[in-house]
């Protein structure tokens, strides 16, 4: 079995579907999918499914969506493995559980790399550390659950993904700033902080490559207009540390340079108390 829930969901057995069309057993084999190996109580379910107003027929609609998505999961399997999907998507006391390996579904994969992408940047490994963060990010074929309705389980999962990704992207930049690819990353960093225009970490990120790239004016506005933002939006001048990068590029701080810069630190952290 693959799962995708990395963008679209997809899940595939023996190169056939078994994705449903109806939303709610979508949300039942996407929270399966999430925890494989483990078991999903009924409760969370049904809260997943209906919130906090179950209807009386809670329980036995989420048998049958179970049923349903174990036809599926039996029709792709074939013939030739009776009774294999029952012990697939098996059922336990209080809950169910798909009996897969973890590696079977994208999230676990990509967090897999993220892990060994993130020993190999603290370790100083830059060329490897960018590898593995590149892999893992594109592991993504879009928004997390693109085309799955969520519901309050659901929805603090797809949160919890996206932060992911915006962390892995800011540490990969991190990576491809130590090894010297500012230029490349200028278009890039321009669209990330258009994106997210509160963000420091992206903001201190996109100042260190276009200072690098000879061009501090462009630099020193992207802050001005951060801190115009912070202030006006949110009543808060921006945090010390990019303060001091600030002030740094002002004085042409040698630090500022690839070959003195951290080489197992942040570029956010460059300038940390």
């Amino acid at each position: 079995m693959k799962i995708q829930v990395l963008g679209p969901l997809s899940a595939e057995v023996n190169g056939g579907s078994i994705v449903p069309t109806a939303r709610k057993p979508r949300q039942v084999l996407t929270l399966l999918a999430l925890y494989p190996g483990r078991v999903m109580p009924v409760p969370t379910l049904m809260e997943e499914i209906w919130g906090t107003e179950l209807p009386q027929s809670a329980l036995t609609t989420l048998q049958t969506y179970i049923l349903q998505l174990r036809r599926r999961l039996g029709t792709a399997m074939g013939p030739g493995a009776p009774g294999a999907a029952k012990e697939v998507l098996a059922t336990r006391h209080g809950g169910y559980l798909l009996q897969i390996p973890p590696q079977s579904v994208d999230v676990h994969a990509y967090e897999s790399l993220v892990s060994q992408g993130q020993a190999a940047f603290e370790a100083g490994d830059d060329e490897r550390a960018a590898g593995l963060l590149r892999n893992a990010l594109g592991l993504w074929e879009g928004p997390a659950l693109v085309d799955v309705r969520v519901g309050p389980i659901l929805e603090i999962e797809v949160m919890r993904l996206e932060e992911s990704r915006l962390v892995t992207v800011e540490r990969r930049i991190d990576v491809d700033l130590r090894l010297g690819r500012h230029t490349e990353l200028l278009a890039e960093l321009t669209e990330l902080i258009a994106r997210h225009p509160q963000h420091e970490g992206l903001h201190s990120q996109a100042m260190v490559a276009l200072y690098r790239s000879g061009r501090q004016a462009t630099a020193l506005d992207v802050y001005r207009r951060l801190r115009t933002r912070l202030i006006e939006e949110l009543g808060v001048e921006p945090s010390p540390q990019l303060q001091r990068l600030h002030q740094a590029m002002l004085a042409v701080d040698p630090a500022l340079d690839i070959t003195a810069g951290p080489k197992r630190g942040s570029t956010f952290d460059l300038y940390a108390a």
